[in-house]
């Protein structure tokens, strides 16, 4: 964590989360020399093609090359979703439009390879890798993210105007959250190579100069209410009844003139149950495991076969793991872990993979489990 890297501009990951994580923007000229795209641009439109890929394309629909005289004012656009077919994408002289594809990192070993140079940052927060390819004054409009982001050029130029955003307001009847009023405080040009760190809610255009692909990386941010309600779901999921269940009794319960009335007992019963879920602190950190290691809901598994003898183990590039003291947790499923075998299952998740030496030593209950995973 303390050694320098030219990935964040020659300074450690530990200065760089100190000084500049959620705090302020960061240019990094030569992030990653000599850089090239993780995928080409034919694959890139085939890859739009899958129902399995969350696509979509923006066109600016009266063409990148004009621009409203009227300061602050913006251009019509389109949206689509995809899957979509190479037909369906405009021609590629025509300027002005832009192709994301989130999650590259799921189907491309080259961008997850990518992905995984940011894994300074906890896995409970790192989300994808999109890419964005925009033919000349392709962009998506003055905005903002409610997430940290690292853009990174991989082929071509692009223009990024960015500031501190003052004025959330956007702007009406298009399909996009573009900003109204963006002030920009700076004019960067970035190269391949060149990456600009963004913290959340700082805005900024980014336009295409000439053909252009930008890799950007993106992180989770839980919202507080949607993050209790799934973890609330999880925890009603994992409640059990005990073996001698434990009943509503009132034997002092008077006869009454106003039937229709919930009786005070009955809720001071249903609140102590509701409190005491609440109370135990291994069930919702169980809970909020699972919720967090949850995979993407376009992701499927295949089955697979039994785990041969003398190989080591790797994650799937689809697969999350996540640990606290106690557990481990994986696509959405948790296990209570301890001794050696919490050790190693920590370092699957840390390393996403264990060597064939490792597996060799793994106790039997632990390979029981890699072989139904495996499977």
């Amino acid at each position: 964590m303390d050694q320098i890297t030219p990935l964040l501009g020659g300074m450690s990951p530990a200065k760089f989360m100190r000084d500049y994580w959620q705090k302020k923007p960061l240019l990094i000229r030569q992030a990653i020399l000599g850089v090239q795209s993780p995928i080409e641009r034919s694959k890139l439109f085939a890859l739009a093609e899958s129902e399995d890929v969350e696509s979509r394309l923006i066109v600016k629909t009266d063409g990148a090359a004009k621009k409203s005289k009227k300061a602050g004012a913006d251009a019509g656009w389109r949206m689509s979703h995809g899957p979509m077919n190479r037909r369906s994408l405009p021609a590629m002289s025509q300027p002005g439009w832009t192709l994301l594809v989130q999650g590259l990192d799921l189907h491309v070993p080259a961008a997850y390879e990518l992905l995984q140079q940011f894994r300074f940052v906890p896995d409970a927060r790192l989300d994808d890798l999109m890419i964005s390819y925009a033919t000349d004054g392709g962009g998506v409009g003055p905005h903002y993210d409610s997430y940290d982001v690292f853009l990174l050029q991989v082929h071509g130029q692009r223009r990024w105007r960015i500031g501190p955003l003052k004025d959330a307001s956007l702007q009406a009847d298009v399909p996009l959250k573009i900003l109204t009023h963006f002030v920009p405080e700076q004019d960067l040009v970035l190269e391949p190579g060149d990456m600009l760190y963004l913290p959340p809610r700082w805005a900024h255009d980014g336009i295409a100069q000439g053909e252009c692909m930008t890799c950007s990386v993106g992180f989770r941010v839980p919202e507080k209410t949607d993050l209790a309600r799934e973890v609330l779901l999880r925890l009603v999921e994992g409640l059990e009844c005990p073996e001698v269940p434990d009943l509503y009794k009132d034997p002092e319960q008077p006869a009454t003139v106003t039937p229709g009335q919930i009786p005070a007992a009955l809720q001071e019963f249903a609140l102590a149950a509701v409190m005491k879920a609440l109370k135990d602190p291994s069930a919702l950190h169980s809970a909020l495991g699972e919720v967090l290691s949850e995979p993407k809901p376009r992701v499927w598994f295949q089955a697979g076969e039994p785990l041969p003898d003398g190989v080591g183990v790797r994650l799937d590039p689809r697969t999350r793991m996540v640990y606290d003291d106690k557990r481990v947790f994986a696509n959405g499923e948790s296990w209570v872990a301890a001794g050696k075998d919490a050790r190693q299952l920590r370092l699957l998740a840390d390393r996403r993979a264990l060597s064939a030496s490792d597996v060799a030593r793994v106790s039997p209950a632990l390979r029981e489990l890699l072989d139904q995973w495996t499977e």
